[in-house]
């Protein structure tokens, strides 16, 4: 697949509750729970939504990847790029 097309289609499956062939943005941010932790997918949009997941599935795609994964802002990237790292580990990066 070419990346114009993958760039249109990648991530993109049709709702089945509405039909709906693009990903709607969620504005959400809780989603119905049967019972404490027992949800259908998605319990609070800081940790998943719809919206995002899609996102993710373009991304890696687009990049030829198996998975993206999105932060919502750069601080939470860097936090999660940071715990990766091990004691001893060295970063070499700017300063601006």
């Amino acid at each position: 697949m070419k990346f114009g097309t993958k760039a249109v289609h990648a991530g993109v499956e049709p709702d089945p509750s509405t039909g709906a062939i693009m990903t709607p943005i969620y504005q959400t941010s809780t989603y119905v729970q049967e019972s404490p932790a027992v949800h259908k997918g998605y319990a609070y949009a800081r940790g998943a939504n719809p919206t995002r997941n899609a996102l993710q599935k373009s991304i890696a795609a687009l990049e030829n990847g198996r998975f993206a994964i999105c932060f919502s802002s750069g601080m939470g990237a860097t936090d999660a790029v940071i715990k990766l790292l091990n004691p001893g580990d060295e970063v070499i990066t700017s300063n601006d």
